[in-house]
Formats: C-alpha cells, structure tokens, sequence
C-alpha cells in the first residue's frame, strides 16, 4: 500500500504506525511512531511539495505545471508552510560554547551573561 492509499483511506484523518518493519533483514519494530511532517500533508500537497521541489522552486514553472497564477502558488506554499514545524538554523549557543568564548576573550562578561539568559 502506498502513502495515497492510506491516506485515501484514512480521509486526511490522523494516524499513528505502530510497526515498522526493515525491508530485507526480518526486523520488525513496535512501538507509536509519528509520521515525517512531509507525509502528513494531504495527498495534494504532497504532489505541489513534490512539484516544486522539481522544478527547482521556480514559482514560473509552478504556474506553467499546474495552471495557476503566481498569487495562488504563493497562497497555496504559504498554507502548507503553515502546516510544518522548521528547524532552526540559528540555535542559542550551549552553555560550555558560551564559556569557551568568554575564556577565549572573544565576548565580554556581559555578553556571556546576555548569552546564557537567551538574550541577543
């Protein structure tokens, strides 16, 4: 069964996996896993994510593939970017980084102080 089965199946309702087994060894896991983000979406939107990863996030293409205007490319990866946590790109320093630079005369106490209190 693929992911447009089961989520045909389920009708877009939630679902949780409780058996992952590993192609080709006889391994099987138990458990409650949650699915990846991406394969959360609706069957649509997996294919528009597909589609314009293809295309190499060009919103030209995007209007050329799927008849639309640019305002509804951007209203429709505007909704589905609603829907995913991101990683952040930029996480607060650990404490020990915080430390070594302040060792390293590379910030001021101050700024080590700001730093460990999460402030800018």
């Amino acid at each position: 069964m693929d992911w447009q089965e089961l989520t045909n199946l389920t009708r877009g309702r939630p679902f949780v996996v409780e058996r992952v087994r590993l192609a080709g060894s006889g391994v099987a896991i138990e458990g409650e896993f949650e699915l990846p983000q991406l394969a959360q979406l609706s069957v649509e939107d997996q294919i528009f994510v597909t589609a314009f990863v293809r295309c190499h996030g060009s919103i030209k293409e995007m209007e050329r593939i799927f008849g639309v205007s640019y305002p509804t490319i951007k209203s429709r990866l505007n909704r589905i970017m609603q829907q995913l946590d991101f990683v952040d790109t930029d996480p607060a320093p650990s404490r020990a980084d915080v430390i070594d630079r302040l060792r390293r005369g590379e910030i001021t106490a101050q700024e080590a102080l700001a730093a460990l209190d999460g402030q800018p």
